[in-house]
């Protein structure tokens, strides 16, 4: 079965974090009646929408003979397998085997379906693993639940690892340099102090001598999710709304590719929602994708054992403390396993 508790630390490090949320893939991305395959934490998955529309994801994998549920018919609040017709619910229990009506198959939950909820435009699901199958507690984002503000989500899917993606959003210092010839990151210093100032939700990396310039703070929110929040200033000839800022989230595809999800969002009502619209979508969206497409670059061309010949300093603490974070969980997760 997916996500099992006999993974290893590394594997977990490498594949993504359980027992928290991901954003899986856009809303927009599985229409109602429709099925879409997905590969997160480095298991295959369908998702599709219920016959109220509502989403649904199931392990990619008929109980009867192994075969892609994917390969099969969409019946509303069902799949039927294409091998054989064998019928499972979105909850995971087979309600139908159509070869052998009254099969002991009938009845039993025999495929891993995960709880899902949408939120401004994603749909994030909560990978937990078998000894942990009940969610945790979700805190929405506050920007995406924000009725003063107005988030706008791009999606992409990038051939780095999730945790190189994750050290470069940790990592503030790399916009005057990688950025420094965009439309919002060409002003401040090259030269900065850092530190590293707890939170109530996980902890802010920001430049002591330099604030409301550049790309001068980041912070890591663990809510039942893990997001980060940043601010870029904006000038006025951007348009209303004040600075800019970007909700960063991520979802594991595997050890080698990573599901990017960025909401950009300014706090705009009325006419100004409109113009900021307006304005992002006729000019600025634009300039913001060539700025990803530098992070891109840079964290595709990372060798895959960049992170085991570094030598760090003092703009790296931020990323020390994630790594510390993120590798102490996986190790949790994975002793927590019972003995084979």
């Amino acid at each position: 079965m997916p996500l099992s508790t006999s993974d290893t630390a590394d594997h977990i490090y490498a594949t993504g974090l359980r027992n928290q949320w991901h954003p899986v893939l856009p809303s927009s991305a599985v229409a109602p009646g429709a099925m879409r395959t997905v590969t997160a934490l480095g298991e295959p998955w369908l998702l599709f929408r219920r016959a109220d529309g509502t989403p649904a994801l199931l392990a990619d994998r008929c109980p009867h003979r192994g075969a892609p549920l994917s390969l099969g018919k969409h019946l509303g609040d069902r799949v039927a397998c294409g091998y054989h017709g064998i019928e499972v619910a979105t909850d995971g229990t087979v309600s139908s085997v159509p070869g052998l009506p009254g099969c002991h198959l009938e009845g039993r939950k025999l495929v891993s379906s995960l709880p899902v909820r949408e939120v401004a435009g994603a749909i994030l699901a909560y990978f937990g693993d078998d000894a942990h199958p009940e969610p945790v507690e979700l805190t929405v984002p506050d920007p995406l639940d924000d009725p003063g503000i107005e988030p706008i989500l791009c999606h992409a899917q990038w051939n780095a690892p999730w945790r190189f993606i994750m050290e470069n959003l940790l990592d503030p210092m790399h916009g005057a340099f990688l950025h420094r010839e965009s439309h919002s990151m060409y002003d401040g210093d090259t030269t900065a102090t850092f530190r590293v100032r707890g939170t109530d939700r996980g902890y802010v990396f920001e430049k002591t001598d330099q604030r409301g310039v550049n790309f001068d703070w980041v912070e890591l929110c663990r809510t039942g999710v893990d997001w980060v929040d940043l601010s870029i200033p904006y000038p006025p000839s951007a348009g209303p709304g004040g600075p800019f800022g970007i909700v960063g989230m991520l979802c594991p595809v595997d050890a080698e590719r990573t599901g990017v999800f960025f909401w950009r969002y300014r706090r705009v009502q009325g006419w100004q929602r409109d113009t900021w619209r307006f304005l992002y979508k006729t000019l600025i969206e634009e300039r913001h994708w060539d700025v990803l497409e530098q992070d891109r670059i840079m964290l595709e061309a990372l060798p895959a054992d960049a992170d085991r010949h570094e030598n760090l300093y003092q703009h790296d603490l931020g990323v020390v403390r994630l790594r510390r974070l993120y590798r102490a969980q996986a190790e949790r997760q994975a002793a927590a396993a019972p003995p084979r």
